[in-house]
């Protein structure tokens, strides 16, 4: 499904997961299908590919394929339904945390600045937290910790008094109300760079991403057989130094424990030290893969 999103990373993160015919594997992030469609190529007729979405406009671009146990539900519950499928380990998993281009260019859904549109933002369009409803509830204090731990903006108490001296005025409803609100704060050169760590903020805090992230990990690593693989793309610096973190010590905070011998204790260990990152060429082909990280590890 080019149309819907092109796969980041395709080649590299699949193979990392050295896939067997008759192996059991999860998507945990089916998007417009591209991994899921490249995982079943490399499976044989006895193999399974349990394919996660919380956003009904991906789960229409799953392959009609027997081999397939689809779900309707956040990655972060993976283990659960590994276990309720009767199903006791699995061999690989694969995570692509990208917003998908189909999210990002359907200018209703409130992902980008590039339209007018309600905000919005969710990811599960039945959840009952909007965009809007974090710009227009949450105190002063909180609006400025999500935006400078989640948009890493240093600016981020003038922004959120900002909003809170509009909405006083009158509500804030759509994007275009939102940058009338942030005018004052935009930087000319750098405008575009500004208003993206802004609705980065916002998405992540509607979505839940970190905290789902951190379950993900968690789940993930516990579904996994020993010697299994863990393939995930991540696209900013929050997301990546949680992987990084995790896969190191088994901590998103990256705290060591160790034996009495002085050996980490951690479930995973990392199979690249350095993440893979996109060719010139696939990011002159899609410009949204330029941020693109891919870590790889093995259960122990």
């Amino acid at each position: 499904m080019s149309t819907y999103h092109t796969p980041v990373l395709l080649k590299e993160s699949v193979s990392a997961l050295d896939i067997k015919e008759s192996g059991i594997y999860v998507d945990a992030t089916l998007g417009g299908g591209g991994h899921t469609r490249e995982i079943l190529s490399h499976l044989g007729k006895d193999g399974k590919l349990m394919v996660f979405d919380r956003d009904t406009d991906a789960l229409e671009n799953a392959p009609k394929d027997k081999r397939i146990i689809l779900v309707h539900n956040n990655f972060r519950y993976v283990h659960n339904f590994v276990l309720y499928h009767g199903i006791n380990k699995v061999d690989g998993i694969l995570a692509d945390l990208g917003v998908s281009s189909h999210q990002f260019d359907t200018g209703e859904r409130g992902f980008s600045f590039r339209f007018e549109a309600p905000l919005d933002m969710r990811m599960n369009t039945q959840a009952e937290k909007s965009a809007k409803d974090i710009v227009n509830t949450y105190d002063e204090n909180e609006l400025a910790r999500i935006m400078y731990i989640y948009g890493e903006l240093d600016n981020s108490r003038k922004i959120a008094h900002l909003i809170c001296e509009t909405r006083a005025k009158q509500e804030i409803k759509t994007t275009k109300d939102l940058y009338d609100a942030l005018t004052p704060l935009l930087p000319k050169m750098a405008e575009h760079k500004f208003l993206a760590k802004i609705y980065q903020a916002l998405r992540i805090e509607v979505n839940g991403e970190m905290t789902s992230l951190e379950h993900f990990l968690k789940e993930a690593t516990a579904s996994l057989k020993p010697g299994g693989k863990l393939s995930i793309i991540t696209y900013q610096s929050l997301e990546d130094r949680m992987v990084k973190n995790f896969i190191r010590s088994g901590y998103i905070d990256g705290h060591i424990e160790k034996d009495l011998y002085g050996k980490i204790v951690k479930p995973l260990k990392a199979i690249n030290k350095k993440p893979i990152i996109p060719s010139e060429n696939e990011i002159a082909e899609n410009t949204r893969a330029r941020s693109a990280k891919l870590r790889i590890a093995e259960k122990i």
